[in-house]
């Protein structure tokens, strides 16, 4: 195992990938000359060369096109969003051409490509600029949606996307990219997506979260041990396909779930997730689900505005507490 930055497991997973095959090149704004608006892509330039690592325009709309054609054509593209705000301007071409082409064509058609790039809220960037994009992405049959909480992860999932024959929106946070943690130094390591992981076991109630807020369920974990109780975590890793058996054998042992999910409410990852339990496990159920989102308002700027708008853990731990009937 190394020790990796989460940007340094993501770039590690472009370069392996890239060293395997020549067809995968990487698109975006100031990728090559920056070396990326994170440093993700730092030093690509040097290695693979202008004609594998491309600097774009301003033109979020132009430069994913750009890659659907190419992967329509043989090429395997990695488009990288500055933000997956700005995904918004090309969401025609993402919902209508990537996620669509294959089936349309009959499968005459393959569309591996992987659209990459930092997604949810990073503090004070405004409405514009804080919206956690997966719950639009994963309402669209054709595209599948990772979000990883954790370098390792990073690096195995997105060498996994980057195989996939079909279009994949592998969605990173802003906040994580200098998050370290253990990376496999396996020669191949590569992760199944539509797996999840069961981060921590427990028998009284189980805590489902990604992205970034997994690391708030291991905190709301950690405090229910203090309090003789016992929280099992568990990390979707992918949203779509989700891997809903892994939660509802959760469920089935614990009867009691809280999901903690950066979405807004309303038609959020959170509500797919309780409907699904709901569907599969309703008999196993001793209390109501319980969800913790993001306030039902566009991200606002101030701090204090922010900090309240995004899922708390307080409010989580209460949460786990309120269908565990303690406290």
């Amino acid at each position: 195992m190394a020790e990796l930055q989460f940007r340094e497991a993501i770039r590690a997973a472009m370069v392996e990938e890239m060293e395997r095959d020549d067809r995968i090149f990487l698109i975006g704004e100031e990728v090559a000359e920056y070396n990326g608006a994170y440093k993700v892509s730092e030093g690509m330039l040097e290695q693979f060369g202008a004609k594998r690592i491309i600097d774009t325009p301003i033109s979020e709309n132009g430069f994913a096109g750009l890659g659907i054609g190419a992967a329509m054509n043989g090429l395997r593209p990695i488009v990288e969003f500055m933000t997956f705000n700005f995904s918004f301007v090309a969401i025609d071409q993402i919902i209508n051409n990537a996620a669509k082409i294959r089936y349309m064509s009959g499968g005459q058609f393959k569309i591996p490509i992987v659209f990459r790039g930092p997604n949810g809220a990073a503090g004070q960037l405004g409405a514009t600029h804080n919206t956690s994009t997966e719950s639009i992405y994963a309402t669209v049959p054709g595209l599948k949606v990772v979000c990883p909480s954790n370098p390792n992860d990073a690096k195995g999932l997105l060498k996994a996307c980057i195989r996939d024959e079909n279009p994949v929106v592998f969605m990173e946070s802003e906040v994580m990219y200098g998050l370290k943690g253990e990376v496999s130094d396996e020669e191949d390591y590569v992760l199944p997506l539509g797996k999840a992981h069961v981060a921590r076991e427990g028998e009284d109630v189980t805590i489902v979260a990604h992205g970034k807020m997994y690391w708030t369920a291991l905190k709301v974990a950690d405090r229910l041990k203090e309090d003789g109780y016992g929280a099992e975590v568990i990390d979707p890793r992918t949203i779509r396909p989700f891997d809903i058996d892994t939660v509802v054998e959760s469920i089935k042992k614990t009867n009691r779930c809280v999901i903690i999910d950066e979405s807004n409410p309303f038609a959020s990852i959170s509500s797919e997730i309780a409907f699904q339990i709901q569907e599969r496990a309703f008999d196993w159920l001793d209390a109501p689900i319980a969800r913790i989102t993001a306030k039902d308002v566009p991200a606002p700027y101030a701090k204090n505005l922010i900090d309240y708008y995004m899922p708390q853990e307080d409010d989580a731990y209460e949460a786990c507490k309120r269908v565990m009937y303690v406290g």
